[in-house]
């Protein structure tokens, strides 16, 4: 059960007019989103700011962008926002080796040494302590320019709030997202838990 069940996609018009941004996204709008709309200001700000880190502005791929939202939240420990990120990166055309290896991206042969480095730079950049050190900031500039490392980090930091929110929130999980959650990530023990 939830600590703050979700209210009805209609309740804030502003919101659910802002929230069809996540048809694309996910194919549907999210339970927390739902959640937020109790205060449709904190809504409305988070769906303007999720648009704003989302958007293509360089060689940052929206499918890089949630897999590194996988990798944060994995690290992070949220089930809600893992199902969401592996979702979404289907949803953006990540390859589907890359979907069905996330958990192996520092090997598998299917992601490229400047996706292993953005990869690392979530995980290490999601951990508490923080990990970001001098070796990551040099992989990244290998690969990466400035601008492209800043939208990675708003992405890590994007997701950083949002499995505070959905971990906290034990905001329940929608159906697609379960079965994508499964599909991907259930080889290696994929459980929706709280979010149920």
């Amino acid at each position: 059960m939830p600590l703050v069940p979700p209210l009805d996609a209609q309740h804030d018009t502003t919101t659910s007019e802002l929230a069809e941004f996540f048809n694309e996204t996910l194919g549907f709008c999210p339970n927390s989103v739902l959640t937020m709309q109790r205060r449709p200001e904190i809504s409305r700000a988070f769906i303007n700011l999720n648009k704003a880190v989302m958007a293509n502005e360089g060689r940052v791929t929206s499918a890089l962008k949630r897999m590194m939202a996988w990798v944060s939240s994995n690290a992070a420990g949220c089930r809600y926002c893992q199902a969401h990120a592996i979702r979404a990166a289907e949803r953006y055309g990540a390859e589907q080796e890359q979907l069905d290896n996330i958990w192996e991206y520092r090997t598998h042969p299917s992601f490229s040494e400047a996706e292993r480095a953005a990869l690392d730079f979530a995980l290490k950049a999601s951990q508490v302590p923080n990990g970001v050190d001098e070796e990551i900031k040099e992989r990244l500039y290998e690969f990466w320019d400035e601008g492209e490392i800043v939208e990675m980090l708003g992405v890590i930091s994007l997701f950083g709030y949002l499995n505070r929110w959905n971990d906290s929130m034990a905001t329940s999980l929608e159906e697609p997202a379960i079965a994508s959650g499964k599909q991907f990530l259930g080889k290696n023990g994929f459980e929706v838990g709280k979010h149920k």
